[in-house]
């Protein structure tokens, strides 16, 4: 095999330095699997980024069950991965063979279970699905404990309530991170932040909570009497903190990522962590009184508690920070996908009338859009949109269908279209924000990030009003959380010498900018207008639900 080419006498001295840094091994490297993109991003000692690759997919709805395919999953990562490799040779002359850490991060929730020997035993169930309603209201009520609808072991329960053949087989559970991390190094172990969207955890020991194990089992037990389930805590990773070795990259691991050969074994792992915890590293808010808004197919917020919360509300998930660190996360599970449709929609229209065929790419028809909802009236002319292609806990709504709603006297423009859409984005996430508020939680910053903030101040204007609070975005909102776990992967053994949050202060963010902006009045008047239409017309919602 021939070696990758030396930088050339006119390569800057930063690319000569990142070149060294690939070739000899000191980079570390992020994956993270999203909704839509499965992205990797390498990065130096700085935690800057060297490089960077990505794979698009989809989720399918199969037998009433939103999934993805494990054949993908690899084929996905595969491809990502030789992007990654790919563009280190095109920035840096060099194609990296091994890494100081490895870091795999993915979507939380849903519900991987898998048999004694390992096998998948029902297709993968995502956090999309809100087919759990009974399991989850029954185990909230038990525990005390808001148990969303995603939560594994909602859908574990469901599926004990549904007397479903599997239940019987499974030997482990675990989410789509913990199972591409347990092949790559052959350990059943997870990041405590994504354990935490499995089963609630005890903040004071950084595990599962005893108590709660136990009344789960006894349950499982009075319910379904001679079902014979394992104890649930041995079908459950090990929970493991930030900056814990969580195993090393096997020969098979490694041919799994690479089947070219050129991966060498023995790279050390991270804890596998999921997207709200890599989201939170990504936007430095990781400290107590710091929050995030992460923008995706789904959208939540992450706020990080100073102490416990009085009441338990369903709008609310506590999982911890991947320190182990108390989390309220407001987590809706329709972000962005229907302003894209809109933008995609709007695309094609460009290509069609552009003259000879100079149609603008993607992310220029996104920019234009959303710039011209700046132009647009506050209150988004009397438009009213929903963006529910799926069900939506947060409003009680089981299914979605998304709608545009006007009356005869509606402002209906362009500017006025994009701006409904994009509160519609944030409608019910500002409603379960409004129940922390009620409970009198303080927030010092609020980070913004994900690609619909690529397109400086618009996005971010918006969201301030429909939060009330200050918006910060950094210079890292686009990368996400493949940088977010690059990053947790960087941090791998130094957990001694630092805290998570004082690691990020001192090596990743230290100097960083971050462009703040504050609630314009007009804007706050307008998006609390169109609230009280978006409440109102709930109804509408549903009754599109049930006719259609």
């Amino acid at each position: 095999m021939a070696l990758a080419p030396e930088p050339s006498e006119r390569t800057s001295p930063e690319a000569r330095g990142a070149h060294e840094v690939i070739a000899s091994g000191a980079a570390t490297l992020g994956i993270e699997l999203g909704s839509t993109r499965i992205k990797a991003c390498l990065v130096g000692p700085d935690g800057v980024p060297l490089a960077t690759g990505d794979h698009a997919w989809e989720n399918r709805l199969e037998d009433g069950f939103w999934t993805y395919s494990l054949d993908d999953v690899w084929s996905g990562l595969r491809a990502c991965y030789a992007s990654l490799v790919d563009d280190a040779e095109r920035r840096h002359g060099v194609r990296p063979t091994t890494y100081r850490a490895l870091g795999i991060s993915a979507m939380m929730h849903g519900y991987l279970a898998f048999d004694a020997q390992g096998e998948l035993l029902v297709p993968f169930r995502t956090w999309r699905n809100t087919t759990t309603e009974r399991a989850a209201t029954e185990l909230t009520g038990l525990l005390g404990h808001n148990v969303p609808l995603r939560w594994s072991v909602a859908h574990l329960y469901q599926a004990i309530l549904d007397d479903e053949p599997h239940v019987r087989r499974v030997r482990s559970l675990t989410t789509l991170a913990g199972y591409v991390h347990r092949r790559l190094t052959g350990r059943n172990v997870l990041g405590i932040g994504d354990a935490s969207g499995m089963f609630p955890v005890d903040p004071a020991v950084k595990t599962y909570d005893r108590r709660m194990l136990d009344q789960f089992d006894r349950l499982v037990a009075e319910r379904r009497p001679g079902l014979q389930v394992r104890a649930l805590e041995e079908l459950l990773p090990e929970v493991l903190l930030a900056g814990h070795e969580a195993g090393t990259l096997t020969s098979d691991g490694a041919a799994l990522l690479d089947p070219s050969g050129a991966l060498r074994p023995g790279v050390p792992l991270c804890p596998p962590e999921g997207d709200a915890g890599t989201g939170m590293v990504a936007t430095h808010a990781v400290a107590r009184r710091t929050g995030n808004v992460s923008v995706g197919t789904s959208i939540f917020a992450m706020v990080v508690l100073e102490k416990p919360l009085e009441g338990v509300h369903p709008e609310l998930d506590l999982v911890t920070t991947p320190a182990g660190d108390l989390v309220a996360m407001v987590h809706c599970n329709n972000g962005a996908s229907e302003l894209g449709a809109w933008a995609s929609l709007f695309g094609r229209f460009a290509e069609l009338t552009a003259p000879d065929g100079a149609a603008p790419d993607a992310d220029t028809v996104f920019a234009a859009l959303l710039r011209e909802a700046l132009e647009g009236d506050a209150d988004a002319g009397g438009l009213t949109a929903y963006n529910y292609l799926s069900g939506e806990p947060v409003t009680g709504l089981a299914e979605g269908r998304p709608l545009l709603v006007r009356g005869p006297d509606s402002a209906f423009t362009l500017a006025n279209l994009v701006r409904a859409q994009v509160y519609a984005a944030f409608g019910a996430l500002s409603l379960g924000m409004r129940v922390l508020e009620g409970e009198g939680v303080q927030i010092d910053t609020m980070v913004a990030h994900g690609g619909l903030f690529r397109t400086r101040g618009v996005a971010q204007r918006l969201l301030a009003a429909a939060l009330g609070a200050p918006v910060a975005v950094g210079s890292s909102a686009g990368e996400g959380g493949a940088w977010g776990i690059a990053v947790l992967a960087s941090y791998l053994g130094d957990e001694a010498g630092h805290d998570l949050a004082g690691y990020l202060d001192e090596h990743v963010f230290a100097g960083a900018e971050a462009h703040v902006v504050e609630p314009d009045a007009d804007d706050l008047a307008g998006y609390a207008t169109f609230l009280d239409r978006y409440v109102a017309g709930l109804a509408v919602e549903r009754a599109a639900t049930d006719a259609l």
